[in-house]
């Protein structure tokens, strides 16, 4: 289901070397139609037993109901740095990934696009791996800069990166913190922002992301 694979357990110098590669893939151009089965990925990790956990969950993009959700644990092979976060999930991520009965025509993760120093957070770099339509959907910002959008649901300001439009902060819930939204591959800026707000059914986060963080914790506390 991996459409191209590179070493994990590299030094931080070919990590940017892989990442300045990769962006060369990346395509920020809708090439698909409506999604029939959509996932959602989250990661925990466990600092006592230096474990991370990887969900994936697959969803009915209309009804948004729970078609499947896999898991799967392993020791980090690369160390926490700012930035090269892929390296240290991105193994666990494709493992838990791998082993998926339905196959998603578009990916959420929690986590960034290419709304990153490099242009290539987790949705965009395991995006093209995949090959998949992808979407980073973080809580938090990582680059950028933007304005507040209004309190209201469906409210969003372009989220901008050397004069660049890299994503849209999205209020997906009246007066709850936004979310940062950013294209991995093959979607544009708008039609990530579109389907992750019809993706948010009543709760800040989209059910996707929303049900992969309640999947990596459950994993978490029954490992």
């Amino acid at each position: 289901m991996v459409a191209e694979i590179h070493p994990w357990a590299v030094s931080v110098q070919d990590a940017f070397r892989i990442q300045k590669e990769l962006t060369r893939k990346l395509v920020l151009e809708d090439d698909s139609g409506d999604p029939e089965f959509v996932a959602g990925v989250d990661v925990a990790f466990d600092r006592k037993r230096d474990l991370l956990y990887a969900a994936v969950v697959v969803l009915d993009a209309e009804t948004m109901e729970l078609v499947e959700r896999v898991s799967a644990a392993q020791q980090p092979v690369f160390p926490y740095v700012p930035g090269l976060l892929t390296f240290r999930e991105g193994p666990v991520v494709l493992q838990a990934y791998e082993q998926l009965n339905h196959t998603p025509d578009l990916v959420m993760f929690d986590g960034q696009g290419i709304a990153h120093p490099r242009g290539l957070g987790l949705a965009a770099h395991i995006g093209v791996l995949l090959d998949k339509p992808s979407i980073g959907c973080a809580k938090s910002r990582l680059v950028g800069e933007f304005k507040e959008p209004k309190q209201k649901r469906g409210a969003m300001r372009t989220l901008s990166l050397h004069k660049k439009k890299v994503g849209v902060v999205l209020r997906t819930k009246d007066n709850t913190k936004p979310l940062f939204v950013s294209p991995g591959h093959r979607i544009s800026v708008e039609t990530a922002a579109q389907r992750v707000l019809e993706a948010a059914q009543g709760y800040r986060l989209p059910e996707p992301t929303r049900l992969a963080h309640t999947e990596a914790a459950r994993a978490k506390f029954e490992g």
